[in-house]
């Protein structure tokens, strides 16, 4: 049975709101925080791919197709990712995403 795109939103800003939590009690550079920051952010590509269309054109802005394919990449290529590219990812594109997808989530709720 599939999720409503409601509660895709929301698992979203559920991932967004534990990956700072694990910042908050360590950096990147600790593999357990690396971990469970790249796994959040499989978690949010994997949702983002199972939103409707109609849902994610509401904020064209957000380079969504960029945010599913992080998820494969995170997901494949397991070594070539570099602490550098997940912190750039939390630190520049964060913010912005839970914006967005706060803003949707508030639409239908």
């Amino acid at each position: 049975m599939s999720r409503s795109d409601e509660a895709l939103l929301n698992d979203v800003l559920a991932a967004i709101t534990a990956i700072r939590g694990h910042l908050d009690v360590g950096t990147l550079a600790e593999p357990i925080v690396y971990d469970a920051v790249r796994m959040r952010l499989i978690e949010i590509g994997e949702a983002v791919k199972s939103i409707s269309p109609a849902v994610l054109e509401e904020e064209p802005h957000v380079p969504w197709r960029s945010v599913a394919g992080m998820r494969d990449r995170l997901a494949h290529s397991y070594f070539d990712i570099l602490v550098r590219i997940l912190a750039e990812t939390v630190t520049s594109d964060l913010d912005e995403l839970e914006s967005a997808v706060a803003r949707m989530a508030a639409r239908r709720g």
